[in-house]
């Protein structure tokens, strides 16, 4: 095959890459944002697998709060990047400006999160219980929180899955 054709065949251009990085992030219908949906789920559990076994493997003698600043400046970098290919309309300086409590209280929560975990497997808890507990922990101290201050509202099937979950939390962290 000649160059000419091969470029026939893969048409790239910067402006085909945007649109290919973009699309997650773009909305449109229904079906975008059911398509969204799976991506986020997917980008969820492959960070969550990544972050729980990264967090196991962390030397012992290592800082604690020096690992969360490394990990941090990676978060960082790696954020920075993807930054640019996110359709939205502000700026950094302007996304700081326009930023509120909850932007802070979010940094703060998820050092404590990090922090949290990093001490629970130094401390021996094993990686297949750490992080269910602890989600499962979360979700029935957020149930009055979505009740009573977001307006949610729980069906039967809600209400029989949270009883589940708390049956499953307590028979987690009994040994």
């Amino acid at each position: 095959m000649d160059e000419h054709h091969t470029a026939d065949v893969f048409p790239v251009t910067c402006a085909r890459t945007y649109r290919i990085i973009r699309s997650p992030f773009d909305y449109r219908t229904s079906e975008d944002i059911m398509s969204g949906f799976y991506l986020a789920f997917g980008l969820t559990v492959i960070g969550m697998l990544l972050y729980h076994l990264s967090q196991k493997a962390v030397p012992k003698e290592a800082n604690p709060f020096f690992v969360i600043v490394i990990a941090y400046s990676v978060g960082i970098v790696f954020c920075l990047a993807l930054a640019f290919t996110y359709p939205g309309k502000k700026s950094l300086i302007e996304t700081f400006k326009a930023s509120n409590w909850a932007v802070f209280t979010l940094g703060a929560a998820a050092a404590l999160i990090e922090l949290g975990f990093l001490l629970a497997y130094r401390t021996g808890w094993r990686i297949s219980i750490a992080a269910v507990a602890t989600n499962a922990a979360a979700a029935i101290v957020l149930i009055p929180v979505g009740l009573f201050v977001y307006k949610d509202h729980l069906s039967l099937r809600n209400v029989i899955g949270l009883i589940l979950c708390v049956v499953g939390l307590a028979l987690l962290v009994r040994q």
